[in-house]
């Protein structure tokens, strides 16, 4: 009996004229995850992705979990290939789905019918099939509206198909399909967020740290580039630059009015980020504000935000209140970590008061202290270049 997985694919059947660049860089994306477990052949045919072991030492349970997380897969299932026919599809149905249907009281059976050639049509198949599975588990009854299980048969080109409940896919479109964005990363639960879901809409990922040693520790570096490889399981490798920051904060704290100083560090953090990004090929940034969360993301502190960048600034939390992050946090795998308490340079040099609804002139003008070309020239020269690897 062969086992394959099948994936379903989503958006990308959509797409028209340009579908066919978005599967090409699904199937490379599929391919480049199963590095390291086993040989794999990947084709895709009419809507649908084969990934089939060429070996048995192809490791499918965790070729499964890794799948699980590419974008642009809407489902995915582990699957037994048969031949052409009835009774080697019946048998199949009985012998693969035996636990599952031992487990249910009421199932039903889908089926598609591709290969318009095949003797009977898909209500046929149906009947015959459910049929003959309640010969082999008497204790089973037909729900065809909420079943515990559902067989699902498929009649394709070179093959047959059985299957059973599919998981849920990653959703989204494929990474490298929406072009190249840098993300203002922190080690909190809001920006690994904010890059999952730039990921989801097929953005290729390039990250930017502010670290301010000896302020903010190597463990709270780490810990970001830990969020990162969580990231990275969906999204792919990703390159983070680290960016020394100290010295921009002491500067804004020694001559510039306290109260301004979030809004002030977030300026220059945006034009840092602005110059990596345009050295990098990136178009755009992304950043994980949520309006109104804290004192530095006030729609009037965006606006002053948004006046230091001149490229497009995505921020995909902006609607999104903290439970609503959280509970995605939860299921990207990266909260409890964003949770360890390591300072980060957003935590320190933080005002007792700061501005919630600042003035852009007056922003503009408290600037005029600093010697911003300068201070931002110095912390490019001196960013660290990594690449994060996924966590698999």
């Amino acid at each position: 009996m062969k086992e394959i997985i099948l994936l379903k694919l989503g958006e990308v059947v959509l797409k028209g004229l340009n579908r066919h660049s978005f599967e090409e860089t699904l199937l490379r994306n599929i391919r480049r995850r199963l590095d390291g477990l086993g040989a794999f052949d990947v084709r895709e045919r009419q809507s649908t992705i084969y990934v089939s072991p060429l070996h048995d030492g192809a490791d499918l349970f965790a070729a499964q979990e890794r799948l699980s997380k590419v974008f642009g897969v809407a489902a995915l299932s582990r699957a037994c290939e048969v031949e052409k026919d009835m009774d080697a599809i019946l048998r199949a149905a009985a012998d693969y789905l035996r636990g599952p249907l031992f487990g249910a009281r009421t199932f039903k059976v889908e089926s598609k019918r591709s290969d318009k050639k095949f003797p009977l049509n898909s209500p046929q198949i149906c009947n015959v099939a459910g049929e003959y599975l309640l010969s082999q588990f008497p204790h089973l009854k037909v729900d065809v509206n909420r079943p515990d299980y559902t067989v699902r048969i498929e009649v394709r080109d070179t093959a047959a198909y059985v299957h059973g409940n599919a998981e849920r896919g990653a959703g989204g479109i494929p990474v490298g399909t929406g072009g190249r964005a840098a993300v203002l990363i922190s080690g909190g639960i809001d920006s690994p967020v904010a890059a999952w879901m730039m990921a989801r809409r097929g953005v290729e990922l390039t990250a930017v740290h502010f670290a301010s040693p000896p302020y903010t520790s190597e463990r709270a570096e780490q810990k970001v580039k830990d969020l990162l490889a969580k990231v990275g399981a969906w999204a792919g490798r990703i390159t983070m630059f680290t960016v020394p920051f100290a010295k921009v904060q002491e500067q804004i704290m020694a001559n510039c009015p306290e109260e301004l100083f979030t809004v002030l560090m977030r300026r220059l953090m945006m034009r840092c980020a602005e110059r990596i990004a345009r050295d990098e090929g990136c178009g755009a940034l992304i950043t994980g504000e949520s309006l109104g969360q804290v004192a530095s993301q006030t729609l009037e502190a965006i606006v002053c935000t948004d006046a230091a960048a001149h490229m497009p600034v995505f921020r995909p939390l902006i609607g999104m209140d903290k439970r609503e992050i959280v509970e995605t946090a939860n299921r990207i795998d990266t909260y409890e970590l964003s949770i360890l308490p390591y300072e980060d340079c957003c935590t320190v040099f933080t005002p007792k008061h700061p501005r919630t609804k600042p003035a852009l002139k007056f922003v503009e003008r408290a600037e005029e202290a600093l010697d911003c070309g300068a201070l931002i020239e110095e912390c490019v020269a001196h960013a660290r270049k990594a690449l994060i690897l996924p966590v698999e």
